[in-house]
């Protein structure tokens, strides 16, 4: 069966986010005066072959932990997408 993941990858609440920083100063120097923060994050796309979804969904927690996310400063959620619907991790 295949399944596609997607993939939000961001920073912890309290690590600093300086390309956040910078998006919002630019966000603010072109007239969008009402943004208060940006925080930068990643999105992947994943796509696997596997039997079952449980399956899946642990291969990408263990991508995520393993490759995708640095667990120190980084968090991650997905989904995962099959044929018999959608399971939000």
């Amino acid at each position: 069966m295949e399944f596609l993941a997607k993939v939000h990858v961001t920073l912890k609440e309290g690590v600093n986010d300086p390309q956040g920083k910078t998006i919002m100063g630019g966000l603010k120097s072109l007239g969008f005066g009402t943004v208060s923060d940006v925080r930068m994050g990643r999105y992947l796309e994943v796509i696997l072959e596997d039997d079952d979804i449980e399956s899946a969904k642990r291969q990408v927690e263990e991508m995520c932990d393993r490759l995708l996310s640095n667990p120190v400063i980084e968090q991650s959620q997905f989904e995962i997408i099959s044929t018999g619907g959608v399971i939000r991790q």
